[in-house]
């Protein structure tokens, strides 16, 4: 199931803009007082854009945790060359309102040629409405960069890659893929500190807008187990397993082998495990070294979420199962008797 065919679209606007510096600002993600992976990704996908670049980095939020993070921040990539702060209970929960306004205030200020945020929930609740506000067209789930104003991203549910070259006015707003690109090593040097800048947030409060929206509660599971976006190993289940207490069975197997769980949007839809586990086209996108799918027949929706992944491994007992035309290993067989075998057969995880 590869890639069909690419194609060539322009973006254009009244305003043709050709970029002779480039400067970037990144919308950086973190929790706990630290970085998440897939804004270091945004900064190496930045570093694409040109070798002259100047990369700003954005955190918003609140309390001391937003510092612990701005500290990450400043040491986390030597291409980051400063780290703006907007420290305000407002940005304490992710919500679009505040942080589109947030965006447009430091765009003002900045006058940025580009804007880069990922693909996930945080950026795809974010980028719309502040693209609506600066009036620029967003390119959306970029997979790979071809120069300040060309971009390939995924079309027909990752059947087409489409080529589209920005001729709009700045900032050329992107979300990108993070598991398109990967963060080489680079070690913490703190001589190679950014500095960190506080934001002047005093006009902001007087904006109604952002208090449209409230933020009610967050649900999530207490697990040790590693982040879905960013695992080694993903293990999912599809509806085959029938049962959320069958769907134990791909938990008990992600446990042995240190990997996160995943599930097909039809498993969600049944109730077998919360839609955070998604993964697909209106889920997450993920590229383990390692993806075992259990019971997944290989909708194109669900296959556009893991087709990157380095080695796949599918089980399903239906031999014609298209899951089977991406897959480098595959098992005809019942999963209610593979899954009770690996788990006896695999050791127990250190």
């Amino acid at each position: 199931m590869g890639v069909l065919t690419r194609r060539v679209f322009s973006l254009s606007s009244p305003t043709f803009s050709i970029y002779r510096s480039i400067s970037t600002l990144v919308i950086a993600e973190h929790d706990g007082g630290q970085l998440k992976a897939q804004t270091v990704s945004a900064v190496a996908a930045a570093k694409c854009l040109g070798d002259n670049d100047s990369i700003s980095l954005l955190l918003a939020g609140s309390g001391p945790s937003l510092k612990q993070a701005a500290s990450h921040a400043a040491t986390c990539h030597p291409s980051i060359s400063q780290v703006l702060v907007a420290d305000s209970e407002n940005f304490t929960h992710p919500l679009a309102e505040p942080w589109a306004k947030l965006l447009q205030l430091v765009q003002h200020k900045g006058s940025y040629s580009h804007i880069i945020a990922t693909s996930g929930s945080f950026g795809k609740n974010i980028l719309p409405r502040a693209a609506a506000l600066l009036d620029v067209s967003p390119i959306t789930d970029v997979t790979e960069i071809s120069g300040s104003t060309q971009f390939v991203r995924p079309i027909y549910a990752g059947n087409a890659l489409c080529t589209v070259r920005y001729t709009g006015a700045s900032p050329c707003m992107l979300s990108i893929r993070a598991t398109s690109f990967p963060v080489p090593p680079v070690s913490s040097d703190s001589s190679n500190e950014a500095p960190i800048s506080q934001l002047d947030l005093s006009t902001l409060g007087d904006d109604e807008s952002i208090n449209k929206s409230r933020f009610v509660k967050q649900t999530s599971e207490d697990t040790d187990r590693p982040d879905l976006g960013n695992a080694r190993i993903v293990i999912t289940g599809g509806r085959a397993l029938k049962s959320a207490d069958n769907f134990k069975m791909i938990d008990k197997l992600a446990e042995k082998l240190g990997a996160a769980v995943g599930a097909t949007r039809a498993a969600v839809d049944a109730g077998f495990v919360p839609n955070d586990l998604q993964v697909g086209q209106t889920g997450k996108i993920v590229a383990p070294e390692l993806y075992m799918a259990f019971g997944v027949s290989g909708a194109i929706q669900h296959i556009a979420g893991m087709r990157d992944s380095k080695f796949i491994v599918a089980v399903n007992k239906d031999a014609d199962a298209p899951i089977f035309q991406v897959a480098d290993y595959g098992l005809v067989g019942d999963l209610f008797e593979v899954i009770p075998e690996l788990l006896e057969k695999l050791p127990e995880k250190k």
